[in-house]
């Protein structure tokens, strides 16, 4: 085992023993290990809210003689990892055990399908998907099955910067159940993959029989019959194991929400706040114990 991951391992293995103070500092060096690597003492503990004593605390507890010994291990690891250096670390994998090549073909099949999909998201059809989205009364996303994970993160991340956006269906309906006033002003955006889902079919022909702007986040651009997308964002989705991949069409509906946020400026980062706030004052996420305040 490598330097690092024996300080790591250890890290995890004492920190339910440590005092508060130093917990929170094995926390931070657990999760931020290049960070740690690389920002002198004063700059760790303005991130940690810790004093650098407590820091050279910890590195002694660890049992090193101080805090530049005890970040050397990290310091290493990052100067010696592949993905720092001219090797590849793909052809590494391929040259050791069967598991290893086998992930490194679905690593490979990974890249790519993210890779292509980003390729395929013209500026042009980005410009039209935002234009569409934020100048629409209401924007409806839709998807079913294992698409409808995709539908939700876009929902519920998006709404923030996009208060308008609705995820259909959001109970035990249909999507059309949930379409009854859509028209010209408002906007679909649909998300399905080989095989089509048939209520997100029957939801996008409803949209555009009503006058909608019509969205589709697909693996092909011709998906149904009477179905004539004003946009579609075309993402590559053929894994290794037979079932879509999603890790293109995240990606772009990641840059999605990020150009909702650019859009929305101040009003859509002030919203992304309070949503935080909230989430903060009714206990949404568990937190470890804060270091107690320094004193004089």
């Amino acid at each position: 085992m490598d330097p690092q991951s024996d300080l790591t391992r250890r890290l995890k293995a004492q920190i339910d023993d440590l005092p508060p103070r130093l917990k929170h500092v094995a926390k931070y060096i657990i999760d931020h290990p290049s960070d740690f690597a690389l920002d002198p003492v004063r700059v760790t503990a303005r991130k940690t809210g810790v004093s650098a004593n407590s820091l050279v605390r910890l590195a002694e507890k660890m049992g090193f003689t101080g805090f530049d010994a005890f970040r050397t291990p990290f310091r290493q690891a990052l100067a010696s990892d592949p993905g720092t250096q001219s090797g590849n670390w793909l052809e590494r994998l391929e040259q050791d055990t069967q598991t290893s090549q086998a992930q490194a073909a679905m690593a490979r099949n990974e890249i790519d399908i993210v890779t292509r999909s980003l390729r395929l998201l013209s500026q042009d059809r980005l410009n039209r998907t935002v234009t569409a989205l934020t100048r629409a009364r209401t924007a409806y996303v839709t998807a079913t099955r294992g698409s409808y994970a995709l539908a939700y993160y876009l929902h519920y991340v998006g709404r923030m910067a996009l208060p308008g956006l609705e995820l259909i269906p959001r109970h035990m309906g249909t999507a059309t159940d949930e379409l009854l006033d859509i028209g010209p002003e408002d906007c679909l955006l649909a998300i399905t993959f080989s095989p089509y889902s048939t209520e997100t079919i029957q939801s996008m022909r409803l949209a555009r029989e009503r006058g909608a702007t019509l969205i589709l986040l697909s693996d092909s651009e011709v998906i149904a019959p009477r179905i004539d997308p004003d946009i579609v964002l075309h993402v590559a989705t053929r894994s290794a194991h037979g079932f879509d991949c999603y890790a293109g069409a995240m990606a772009v509906l990641d840059c999605l929400v990020g150009h909702l946020f650019e859009t929305g400026g101040a009003a859509a980062q002030d919203r992304m706040t309070r949503y935080q706030a909230l989430r903060d004052t009714t206990g949404a996420y568990w937190k470890p114990p804060r270091a107690p305040k320094l004193r004089g």
